[in-house]
């Protein structure tokens, strides 16, 4: 039953995240993404326009504002982004959470 409980908790954290639609800039090149998970000290963005590793990007969240971040990995499906880890990193991190989990669908 324990494991049950723990498999249900572990699915439904994962589920809350919702994809929100962000704009990543690269190179003075905006392009529309997917932000699929977000922390303080980086991001995993769904893309099919991938920048190059080491890029210098900014991300842009339409209620968490705008933060500049490196590519740091590419995924089968996007990229990686590394963030400072910064009070104003974190700050950003938990204004994209909170938003998408108070957002009406």
């Amino acid at each position: 039953m324990a494991s049950q409980i723990s498999k249900g908790t572990l699915r439904m954290a994962s589920r809350w995240r919702r994809q929100r639609l962000c704009i990543l800039t690269a190179a003075d090149r905006p392009t529309l993404v997917g932000l699929r998970s977000i922390s303080g000290s980086g991001a995993r963005l769904e893309t099919d326009q991938p920048p190059a590793l080491g890029s210098r990007v900014e991300l842009r969240h339409p209620e968490a504002g705008v933060i500049t971040g490196f590519v740091t990995g590419h995924t089968e499906d996007g990229i990686q982004l590394g963030f400072p880890g910064d009070e104003r990193a974190v700050a950003f991190a938990l204004g994209a959470i909170v938003s998408d989990m108070t957002r009406a669908d």
